[in-house]
């Protein structure tokens, strides 16, 4: 087995990393400091708490410690693959792993072994003002129109950078990297706008009513000059 990087940093600037290399970096950066990982793994209702102990892109994969929640254990290791997220120091770190097992006697203390992460995003709050949709349109979106499975979101709100926020169904939970294709933008007045989007990271919201949502940030792709116009004119975005 390698060791940690000795000195690892957590150095994201808003963007996805695939080199594993890079990714090696940032994941042993929260193996150095001890940062609580969580993952989602019930709409809510069933949420893994546990830590990173241990890197390896060399044989592809990593070791995360076992959660206090048995039940919690059993979940993750019953699925095909999870997202996790960490939040150190300001930033939002999020990746998914794949093909959960039990380590081996000879691995140390029990844990639960994943296949080494192929992406790593990293944001933190946006310089970009963020800009809410205007009351008086119901920005409903379809997503994925073009995909494999459609469904019904929201568009929340925009900023000037390109990032929308979506809001949908709390049951469906969109990993980082996700493509949406095709997705359909519909204005109050009848108009509609079809855009590209790419997921830079989801995460569960409670409502004040009780109810939750989930929520993610995703960026524009390849907007022509025309469909950046009319997004800035739904969302009255000034220059």
């Amino acid at each position: 087995m390698t060791p940690p990087d000795p000195t690892p940093t957590v150095s994201l600037v808003g963007q996805m990393l695939r080199l594993p290399e890079e990714i090696s970096r940032v994941l042993n950066s929260l193996v150095m400091r001890g940062e609580p990982i969580v993952s989602d793994l019930g709409g809510g209702k069933r949420l893994f708490h546990s830590r990173l102990r241990f890197v390896d892109p060399a044989w592809a994969y990593i070791i995360m410690e076992l959660s206090a929640d048995e039940m919690a254990n059993q979940a993750l290791l019953a699925r095909p693959r999870a997202t996790f997220h960490a939040e150190p120091g300001g930033w939002r770190v999020e990746f998914a792993a794949a093909d959960p097992q039990p380590t081996s006697p000879h691995e140390g203390a029990p844990g639960i072994r994943l296949r080494f992460p192929e992406l790593v995003v990293g944001h933190r709050r946006r310089a970009d003002e963020r800009m809410e949709a205007p009351t008086q349109n119901q920005l409903r979106c379809i997503l994925d129109e073009g995909g494999v499975i459609p469904f019904d979101g929201t568009m929340v709100n925009v900023s000037k950078g390109g990032i929308a926020f979506l809001q949908y169904d709390p049951q469906i939970s969109l990993e980082p990297g996700t493509v949406l294709r095709g997705c359909r933008i519909d204005s109050s007045n009848g108009d509609s706008i079809v855009v590209d989007m790419e997921v830079r990271y989801s995460q569960l919201v409670d409502l004040p009513d009780g109810g939750q949502v989930q929520t993610s940030g995703c960026r524009f792709l390849n907007l022509s000059p025309e469909a950046t116009a009319r997004i800035e004119e739904l969302f009255d975005l000034k220059p």
